[in-house]
């Protein structure tokens, strides 16, 4: 099981950044990334606050997961700062204890000027849990009111 203050501290410190976000998202995660040699990589550790009637992992943490992972990537592969969701399909292959490690590797398929199709296996360790595959659109990109900070472009 997560000890959230030293599991979190831990992948602070094994090269994990924490995605950042105060509306739906931040209830949902935390969720985290990092770049490496092979792209962008996410995780999610799983709390008490995930559980559903079943005592496990509610299977909806895991398509926000999904979502924001996928969204963030296609960013990533575009280089627009807003994307929207046009179709997110997972399909649940096994359940998540509560306290697991959730990971997610993202693949773009095919990329068009506007329109971004992107797979990812959601894992446990060597065990596959979920399957998802979908479809993003660019955005035209938004221009700040001078008074606000300029968002970060990727997560």
């Amino acid at each position: 099981m997560l000890d959230l203050q030293t599991d979190f501290q831990n992948f602070l410190s094994d090269g994990w950044s924490i995605i950042t976000d105060d509306g739906f998202v931040g209830l949902v995660g935390p969720f985290f990334y990092r770049e490496g040699e092979d792209g962008l990589r996410f995780c999610f550790p799983t709390q008490q606050k995930h559980s559903n009637r079943n005592g496990f992992c509610q299977g909806g943490a895991l398509i926000t997961f999904a979502d924001r992972a996928l969204g963030i990537s296609t960013r990533a592969a575009t280089g627009a700062s807003r994307t929207a969701t046009l179709q997110l399909d997972v399909h649940f292959i096994d359940s998540v204890k509560l306290g697991e490690v959730v990971e997610l590797v993202p693949e773009v398929v095919r990329a068009t000027k506007q329109i971004v199709f992107l797979t990812a296996r959601l894992t446990v360790g060597a065990r596959t849990v979920a399957l998802a595959n979908g479809v993003w659109k660019r955005l035209a990109d938004a221009v700040p009111p001078p008074d606000e900070a300029t968002p970060n472009n990727l997560v």
